[in-house]
């Protein structure tokens, strides 16, 4: 009886929390964290703003321009923290209002790995879990500033930035798409520490990719160029940000 009281109580925390979520537009993303020695450091703060973007969430970094059809209380600010353990890297992330006050706090995510650039990676998705399980979309109430409680919103519906979530449909609609290889030549897969890296025909590195805890999403790096490798409908693709725009690039792969 007791076991299906806390389960029931834990339902009603987590229905009540992503219904807050959902009072909110969009999420601000820090350049650092206060763990890290530097901005972006491990690219923490890219791949938070990749995972909001999958959740279904619009972000901006802090250090960005906000469009101002947002005031500040109607956008949530985000933190990743990390728990101190022995042997093993805790993350987890935390959704906070205007006022500094608590809406979400995400599960915490685990990484056995030894590197810091793989370890908080691994961590840091398996954080996002909890968070796409929120199921998340903006119910169009707006927060008036220094506020907590939501108005009704005189809007016919939310203003939407020109953030472009990463799902199939808007890659294929608002993405530009074009091959890793300029003549759409297929690359083999060669096994590395903690992934594999993809050569041409030469053989000449081209892209390499490194595991995390989602088996068809990879972090992936190619020259000085950092992004994901992420595998929709049978197809690879290399995702990554250029000058705040998203790009997606076909990736024609030989495991």
């Amino acid at each position: 009886m007791k076991t299906k009281f806390l389960f029931l109580l834990l339902f009603i925390s987590s229905y009540v929390f992503s219904q807050s979520v959902n009072d909110y537009a969009a999420v601000v993303v820090p350049v650092k964290y206060d763990f890290l020695k530097s901005e972006n450091e491990y690219r923490l703060s890219t791949l938070t703003k990749f995972n909001l973007q999958k959740a279904g969430f619009q972000a901006f970094y802090a250090n960005e321009e906000i469009p101002t059809e947002f005031n500040r209380c109607s956008l949530l600010n985000i933190d990743v923290l990390k728990e101190n353990a022995f042997l093993i890297t805790k993350l987890y992330v935390v959704f906070k209002d205007c006022n500094g006050k608590v809406i979400y706090k995400s599960e915490v995510g685990k990484s056995k790995e030894k590197e810091y650039e793989v370890a908080y990676v691994e961590a840091l998705n398996m954080a996002f879990t909890s968070v796409y399980a929120l199921h998340y979309k903006y119910n169009g109430k707006t927060i008036a500033p220094n506020q907590n409680t939501p108005v009704a919103s005189s809007a016919t519906a939310p203003v939407v930035a020109s953030v472009v979530p990463v799902t199939t449909a808007a890659v294929a609609a608002n993405v530009p798409s074009s091959s890793v290889e300029p003549d759409g030549s297929v690359l083999f897969a060669q096994p590395i520490k903690n992934g594999f890296q993809l050569v041409d025909s030469t053989p000449k590195v081209v892209l390499k990719a490194y595991k995390t805890t989602n088996s068809s999403i990879y972090l992936a790096s190619r020259e000085n160029t950092q992004g994901v490798m992420i595998l929709k409908e049978n197809q690879w693709f290399f995702e990554y940000y250029e000058k705040d725009t998203l790009m997606s690039e076909i990736i024609k792969v030989k495991f």
